[in-house]
């Protein structure tokens, strides 16, 4: 299996032989001929098939006689071919992006989840994406839904949900080096969603209010041990002057009087109270 995707790699990265090329047989050079005559005694209207166009973005890749040109792919521009034994392709070599179709993954800890995914890839060598694969740009897809499948089979459910970053450079990286034979570079790979099943959302949303009300109830219980403390603070100062009671005590009536009400305060100091009071009470 190496040794077959080594001889297409030698293969694409050398465009093909020139021997190749030349070597087209009795036949081959008979047809070439051939061509040459009727393109000569056709012109100028033959021109309309020799000459051909590629925009900037594409390049064009010929065969000639079912073997590929030497020299490479064409393009931009001009360039030209041989009728009835040229045969050539255009390939866009623009940034291309699809979307992973929502894929059903089995997490390492055993939950279903459905993950979607966006592929941004380009063809970086235009002879290797038509020598060496029969669809450059079906393949691609293909292997991106597979590769999202395999890649997050590995990782937890807590993994899938906080480190997306990561899980994208591993599907680019793994992408990337996949596709290299093909002449397609992937460029990036970004994590859109991860839906969980409704059960799991409604366990995981209970989990949640449950730590927000736990959370609620120590910041509750830690303020009411606060206020206890100034409270009792506030009671041993007012105790040392008995002034500062009696101040507290009007500035309470005053409180209440402003509010609009029908309840009537007749205040009455504390010091005729003492006389109703037992001895003991009164030492206290």
């Amino acid at each position: 299996m190496d040794s077959s995707n080594n001889e297409f790699k030698n293969y694409s990265a050398n465009e093909t032989d020139a021997a190749r090329d030349n070597k087209l047989g009795l036949c081959g050079t008979l047809l070439m001929a051939l061509s040459f005559v009727i393109i000569l005694c056709t012109l100028p209207f033959s021109l309309c098939l020799v000459i051909k166009v590629v925009q900037e973005y594409e390049r064009a890749v010929i065969f000639r006689l079912g073997r590929l040109l030497s020299g490479g792919a064409k393009g931009p521009g001009l360039f030209c071919i041989i009728p009835c034994i040229d045969s050539y392709s255009k390939v866009d070599m623009r940034t291309v992006s699809f979307d992973v179709p929502p894929q059903e993954v089995l997490t390492k800890d055993s939950v279903t989840v459905a993950v979607d995914a966006v592929v941004y890839f380009r063809v970086q060598n235009a002879t290797m994406s038509i020598a060496n694969v029969e669809d450059a740009n079906r393949s691609t897809r293909l292997l991106a839904q597979t590769t999202l499948r395999n890649t997050l089979g590995t990782k937890n459910l807590s993994e899938i949900l906080s480190d997306r970053e990561t899980i994208s450079h591993l599907m680019q990286s793994s992408l990337d080096e996949a596709t290299d034979p093909w002449g397609v570079r992937v460029e990036r790979v970004e994590v859109k969603d991860v839906r969980l099943p409704v059960q799991l959302q409604r366990a995981m949303a209970a989990e949640a209010e449950a730590t927000r009300e736990a959370r609620a109830k120590v910041i509750a219980a830690e303020g009411e041990q606060r206020a206890s403390r100034a409270l009792k603070e506030a009671a041993d100062i007012m105790c040392e002057s008995p002034a500062s009671l009696q101040l507290r005590y009007l500035q309470t009536l005053n409180t209440i009087s402003a509010e609009k009400n029908s309840t009537i305060i007749f205040p009455l100091p504390i010091e005729v109270l003492r006389s109703f009071m037992p001895p003991q009470s009164q030492s206290q």
